[in-house]
């Protein structure tokens, strides 16, 4: 026996059986999508029930442009190679996209060879830095590296790159910490000397920032011209940018205060992300369909108590359970929850390439599995 399935509004419990009853009862007639079988399993029943509520929202779309889903996994620290390997072949069986690192002197893996390693030990899975601190190293040698890793995984690597903003990585290093405005001129000369040293042509750059002289870079990437850049940013001039250089763009708190404080967690609301994100639109003009829209949830969990869980986050950084409902760095709830408020994310902000944590590779994986690629 089979049901025919109608667009769902409630997301349904745990069993087999509560699924095809909530399909038959919590839903409204929005037409034949598909059909369910009468035995379905969690993974049946959240793939139905994306296919579902994606065709809905074609109907209801505010943002310009909507991509197809795919999903990352930001990742740090292993205690070993073998529990790394193991974590970079778990993060591609379980379907995710890509595999990121952040760049910070804590104790963290180096991302270069952290990365190479996970290239390594997959063959699918791209990799990149969520992201590269322009002024951690000369964008000359950042760019050898790169280019180096695109070559030996095969085209696979994603470009991240920031101005820098965590105040104790320039503490404990000695590296200056100048004003927002000076690391962000840098950034942007950074990135133009590291496009130009995967091109064809010798780099000859004379800078505020950086003098180049006749350098030639070697080797050149897999992916030409170079591999897709990725420039995640919180206030108006990074974002501006970003919408006129970026295939990827991240959207994040503004992160002046050089931590995450009540600053940053100011500016993640819903509210505040709409204005960044037509900030986006506004700057990119044309260029808006090219480009894909990234969001890192940072409070992620998979659970059947989503209100209590909430409220727990609302009460340790200190703002509402309506601002954590609502803000796209949070998913919270049971998978048929998640898929909901990814879709609904996507039609308002555009939100397409989703990061989670390192913890959630496994309670993630379904989620991911009912939403890559529509």
């Amino acid at each position: 026996m089979s049901t025919t399935l109608i667009f769902p509004t409630l997301a349904p419990k745990c069993t087999r059986r509560s699924f095809v009853a909530n399909l038959r009862k919590k839903s409204f007639a929005f037409g034949t999508i598909s059909t369910v079988p009468e035995h379905i399993g969690t993974f049946q029943y959240l793939a139905v029930l994306a296919e579902a509520m994606v065709s809905m929202s074609r109907f209801r779309m505010t943002f310009p442009h909507i991509a197809p889903f795919r999903f990352g996994v930001q990742c740090s620290r292993a205690a070993n190679r073998t529990e790394w390997v193991d974590l970079a072949k778990k993060t591609e069986a379980n379907g995710f996209s890509c595999l990121t690192m952040p760049d910070h002197f804590t104790d963290q893996l180096a991302p270069i060879p952290a990365l190479q390693t996970v290239a390594d030990a997959t063959s699918t899975l791209r990799v990149g830095a969520l992201v590269w601190d322009n002024d951690y190293k000369h964008p000359v040698v950042l760019a050898k590296e790169l280019a180096t890793i695109d070559l030996l995984s095969e085209g696979r690597l994603e470009i991240g790159l920031g101005a820098g903003w965590m105040v104790s990585d320039y503490e404990q290093s000695g590296i200056a910490y100048d004003t927002p405005g000076v690391r962000i001129d840098r950034f942007i000369e950074g990135l133009a000397i590291i496009k130009a040293a995967m091109g064809d042509d010798p780099v000859n750059h004379s800078g505020t920032h950086y003098n180049v002289a006749n350098y030639v870079g070697m080797p050149k990437p897999v992916q030409r011209p170079y591999p897709p850049i990725l420039i995640g940013g919180g206030g108006k001039r990074v974002l501006s940018y970003a919408a006129r250089e970026a295939d990827i763009i991240g959207i994040n708190g503004t992160m002046t205060a050089g931590v995450v404080g009540p600053e940053a967690i100011s500016t993640m609301t819903a509210e505040a992300v709409t204005e960044k994100v037509n900030i986006v639109i506004n700057a990119a003009g044309s260029r808006l369909p090219s480009i894909e829209m990234n969001i890192r949830s940072f409070f992620v969990k998979v659970t059947d108590d989503a209100a209590g869980t909430i409220d727990g986050v609302a009460q340790m950084i200190g703002v509402t359970p309506s601002m954590v409902e609502e803000t796209p760095f949070a998913l919270i709830g049971p998978p048929s929850k998640l898929i909901e408020d990814l879709i609904a994310r996507r039609e308002r902000w555009g939100f397409s390439y989703v990061i989670v944590g390192a913890e959630d590779v496994d309670t993630f994986a379904p989620v991911v599995a009912a939403l890559n690629g529509k």
